[in-house]
């Protein structure tokens, strides 16, 4: 399917050397033009890695001045772009001086298909080796602390940390299972002064109740005559340092009180014991956001709540981070490969849009489970919504939400650029990257004058 080819733009006047060229690159949607005016709207439109160009091309096909200008104007709008120029046996300075300009290579007529083929070839390896750097250093820019994140929703989050981390308060981090509570926990932690001192994690819902109290408080063997070792709970072995507690709101009522003097008292007692050890702690915890109402039920202690609460951070569900799928999907990806020694080079067009489409109610979490069995039983090159295991029927409320949100842009892009073009539909259309008949066709559809 052409969609699932990548594009290569072929600029090319002769009618019979399109054709030939068309044939003998199907390995590629080949997209053709065969002037300036309709080279820049197919550049616009499909956005080709490698683009080959005839430097002799209209008003004046025996001259490649009007090739040489539109080669700058193609990488004024698309600077990543591999140019191949085609030139005359007799037209190697051309081909050179087209070259310091900024073309990727050249290649001289007569056009035999294998060889030009090869250099194509090149020119697409080369680029989407670019283009995997870029998302590379994008990713890098973007990572917090083992957060990647380019939603304005999650960047603000991370912002409120580099605010609390350098304090002593304690931090409450509110949100949906899932959402990556720990990572920004550990954030907290690696950004304040006491990086270098111990981090203890529990997770106050995986523990039976009846251990909870000896993993927290620890235990002490003097108290009982049964041949054990004493241990440290996680409050002692957080000592001066961090204490996290996962899913805060699991802890039994019976064990509240006695968090509640450890963080009043600055003391903790271990299970079997009358000694009271002194310890200094930062507690982070996470919670789900019924943790208020289990307050008001009564079901928490209030107090120990507004103590453990001194900052609130609110975590957005997956689905409210705009951008952050695809973003954090290629983060798993590349992680993955490397894991399970696979080598799957991105998503299909289809797969970004269901990432995108899809509500995510296992968040992060989900996400990743579903990178990681793609990575694992994909046959392809390239992971499909198939092999997300996403169908249509998850998607079925978006695509009306999609289309009405399109239709939206596409009408003020659609004003702005004949606002922009003062009313002249041809030159709007070339803003826009459209033909003429296609931008009138756009203008019925929306009710747009001009």
């Amino acid at each position: 399917m052409a969609q699932n080819k990548p594009e290569l733009l072929v600029i090319e006047d002769d009618k019979g050397l399109q054709k030939q060229l068309k044939w003998s690159l199907d390995e590629y949607h080949v997209v053709l033009a065969e002037d300036k005016e309709s080279s820049l709207v197919e550049l616009r439109r499909f956005q080709p890695k490698v683009v080959t160009l005839d430097l002799g091309l209209p008003p004046d096909p025996a001259n490649a001045s009007a090739g040489l200008e539109l080669m700058e104007e193609i990488l004024k709008l698309s600077p990543s772009s591999k140019i191949i120029v085609v030139t005359g046996n007799d037209e190697r300075e051309v081909a050179m001086k087209a070259v310091e300009l900024g073309a990727y290579d050249y290649y001289q007529k007569p056009i035999q298909p294998d060889e030009l083929k090869l250099i194509i070839n090149r020119a697409f390896e080369l680029a989407n080796l670019e283009e995997e750097s870029r998302i590379h250093r994008r990713n890098e820019n973007m990572r917090f602390h083992g957060i990647v994140a380019t939603s304005p929703k999650m960047l603000a989050v991370c912002q409120k940390i580099e605010k609390v981390a350098p304090t002593d308060l304690n931090v409450m981090l509110e949100g949906d299972s899932g959402t990556g509570k720990e990572v920004l926990g550990r954030a907290v932690h690696h950004l304040s002064k006491k990086e270098s001192k111990p981090f203890a994690y529990l997770n106050c819902a995986a523990i039976p109740e009846n251990l909870l109290e000896t993993e927290l408080f620890g235990y002490d063997a003097a108290g009982f005559n049964q041949g054990q070792s004493s241990s440290l709970g996680k409050i002692e072995e957080a000592n001066e340092g961090t204490l996290f507690l996962d899913e805060v709101g699991m802890m039994p009522m019976s064990l509240q009180a006695k968090f509640m003097r450890v963080l009043t008292d600055g003391v903790v007692e271990r299970v079997g014991s009358r000694e009271a050890t002194s310890v200094t702690l930062r507690v982070i915890c996470s919670a789900n956001s019924q943790l208020e109402q289990q307050v008001q039920e009564g079901k928490f202690r209030e107090d120990l709540y507004y103590k453990l609460n001194e900052i609130n951070i609110s975590i957005p569900p997956l689905s409210e981070r705009d951008g952050d799928v695809v973003l954090i999907a290629r983060t798993m990806l590349n992680k993955f490969n490397q894991q399970f020694g696979r080598n799957i080079k991105g998503f299909t067009k289809a797969a970004v849009q269901a990432m995108e489409a899809y509500s995510w109610p296992g968040n992060v979490r989900e996400l990743e489970n579903k990178i990681k069995s793609a990575v694992v039983m994909s046959e392809n090159t390239q992971i499909s919504p198939e092999d997300l295991q996403i169908d249509e029927s998850q998607l079925r409320e978006m695509p009306l939400n999609l289309r009405q949100v399109r239709e939206a842009a596409e009408t003020r892009a659609i004003q702005r650029a004949i606002v922009l073009a003062d009313g002249n539909i041809s030159q709007a259309a070339k803003l826009l990257g459209l033909t003429r008949p296609t931008l009138y066709s756009l203008m019925d559809k929306y009710s747009i004058h001009s």
